[in-house]
């Protein structure tokens, strides 16, 4: 990867004190043997809600209390609970197009997945008219709208997934208006159902395809039966469509064409700043689903070591606990397990810990968060930018680990989610350097990985983020195998010839890093131009000596 001038020039700086080698070491048996108890099938998949949070909860705490670490929850706890709202299907579903005479039939799970966050029991769509609406994007800053004055109240919309300079060759009027081929927020599904409901739309689907997704409609499909979580809102109508999923390539041409539209023609039309919403003349759509609506409680568990010198400045290292519970089998498996996503993320973080328990009391506070509900949209690290236990203003990095690859051979490569976004990137380099590695940006920036793992939430609200050596970015074989064959089914479970080598040359980088600013009086920094900058630089006050 290339680093930015005064990043460079702080690697270089750094260089000059890593240490030859560490002290304290991540153990690769040990690391193997947290993933295989985490994915095994006694914690059923650990989705939140379940008798599988329970065990899974209790079981981390008990290894952080086992390390000596304290509780760093609220009021001495181990945990900080979260309410969510959580929805699911019950029952069938009828999804129809009609135009004039002539009715068109969709299969749930095969062409159209469909939910709603709405805590109702029913949700019933009658003769809504349908809206193509481009990439479904609000975007002043960037001199974008896809909606103009066009009035979608009611309506069903169809977006295409990714921005809209996704896939644009250089020269086009739109190349690198957003981030090229890196996605940004405004290309995630999560933007696009809430942008949606402020536009009063009744319901969205988000156009499926594998490119602009980062994986395939089998992903969707292997999950569309688990429950839905969300924070509770105030006012869901209001803040939340009625009906939102996903919509094959398939089905949407199928649905075009009552309208005489092709899709590809569609997707020309979208890409440029001009681009009206257009109306599928004469073709409405029903939608009738029942679903299970009540509230739960979910918990991210927290662990901390309290500086000696600076303990109201804290770095956090986090990873993900939940996977996807049951669902749809797959070969007679329906437990999915989440082995590499992300027990190993969950063990690394495990290790990190009792490297720090092990070693000199840190000058800065230390934190572990487990965080709970991040495959439902990122919800233990939402509740927690919204509740932070620990000032974000003095939250000095926030380090997350998620997925890590079982292995012997040590990639020469590390990939760098969001790289260039901080200057985290080059207090990481050194260690890499020492080790004989190179930092790699994101090599399928498409998916937008940044925006999909729990450091988002607190990126938004300013705090500097370091995500590194992840598992499903597809930057070599066994990548490519574990997203094609594995990422979010039953597949992903531990298996007895796995080793974790690798995945322990990397904890054992991101330790140190860590390592470094938990002993350092240093404020990592967002780069220019980043989207978070300007946020965090209106607690710039606080941090001050």
């Amino acid at each position: 990867m290339s680093l930015r001038p005064a990043a460079l020039a702080l690697a270089t700086v750094l260089m000059t004190s890593t240490a030859v080698s560490a002290q304290v070491q991540v153990d690769p048996e040990r690391l193997n043997a947290l993933t295989r108890e985490l994915a095994s099938d006694r914690f059923e998949g650990r989705a939140p809600g379940t008798p599988g949070e329970t065990l899974t909860v209790e079981w981390i705490a008990e290894q952080f209390k086992a390390l000596g670490l304290e509780p760093g929850g609220p009021d001495g706890s181990w945990f900080q609970t979260a309410e969510v709202s959580r929805t699911g299907p019950d029952g069938p579903a009828v999804l129809t197009a009609r135009a004039g005479d002539h009715t068109v039939s969709f299969a749930r799970a095969d062409e159209i997945i469909v939910g709603s966050d709405r805590p109702v029991s029913r949700i019933t769509l009658t003769d809504t008219p349908v809206v193509f609406a481009g990439y479904g994007v609000s975007a002043p800053e960037r001199g974008w709208d896809d909606f103009k004055d066009v009035d979608v109240r009611g309506k069903l919309l169809l977006v295409i997934v990714n921005d809209p300079d996704f896939g644009a060759p250089e020269g086009h009027p739109v190349a690198n208006t957003f981030d090229g081929q890196a996605m940004t927020f405004y290309g995630r599904w999560p933007y696009k159902f809430q942008e949606a409901a402020a536009q009063g739309a009744a319901g969205v689907l988000v156009i499926h395809d594998t490119g602009g997704a980062g994986y395939p409609w089998s992903t969707l499909a292997g999950s569309s039966t688990a429950p839905d979580l969300d924070i509770v809102r105030a006012d869901p109508d209001k803040e939340r469509v009625a009906a939102q999923g996903w919509i094959s390539s398939e089905a949407t041409q199928k649905l075009l064409q009552l309208a005489g539209l092709d899709l590809d023609t569609l997707r020309v039309a979208a890409r440029s700043r001009d681009f009206r919403p257009v109306e599928l003349d004469g073709v409405t759509m029903n939608i009738d689903f029942g679903q299970k609506a009540d509230r739960i409680q979910t918990r991210n568990v927290i662990a901390r070591i309290t500086g000696t010198e600076r303990p109201d400045e804290t770095v956090m290292f986090g990873a993900h606990w939940d996977a996807y519970g049951r669902g749809t089998p797959k070969d007679g498996d329906d437990i999915y397990n989440g082995a590499v996503d992300n027990a190993t993320g969950v063990a690394g973080v495990l290790e990190i810990a009792r490297l720090f328990a092990q070693g000199e009391r840190p000058k800065r506070s230390v934190v572990f968060i487990s965080w709970a509900a991040e495959e439902t949209g990122l919800l233990g690290a939402e509740y927690y930018a919204a509740n932070p236990v620990y000032p974000l203003e003095k939250t000095v990095a926030n380090i997350n680990m998620d997925s890590l690859l079982p292995g012997d051979d040590i990639d020469p490569n590390i990939v760098v989610i969001g790289a260039g976004k901080s200057d985290l990137d080059a207090r990481l380099l050194p260690y890499a350097t020492r080790e004989g590695r190179r930092l790699i940006p994101d090599p399928a920036p498409q998916a937008g990985a940044f925006y999909r793992s729990d450091h988002f939430p607190l990126a938004r609200a300013g705090v500097p983020a370091l995500f590194a050596a992840a598992g499903f970015t597809g930057h070599n074989e066994a990548s490519r195998q574990y997203v094609s064959g594995a990422y979010h089914t039953p597949k992903d479970e531990w298996m007895p010839d796995w080793t974790m080598k690798a995945a322990a040359a990397d904890v054992q980088l991101i330790y140190e890093v860590g390592r470094e600013l938990a002993d350092s009086s240093d404020w990592p920094q967002w780069s220019a131009g980043s989207e978070f900058e300007g946020v965090r630089k209106q607690s710039e006050d606080q941090r001050r000596p």
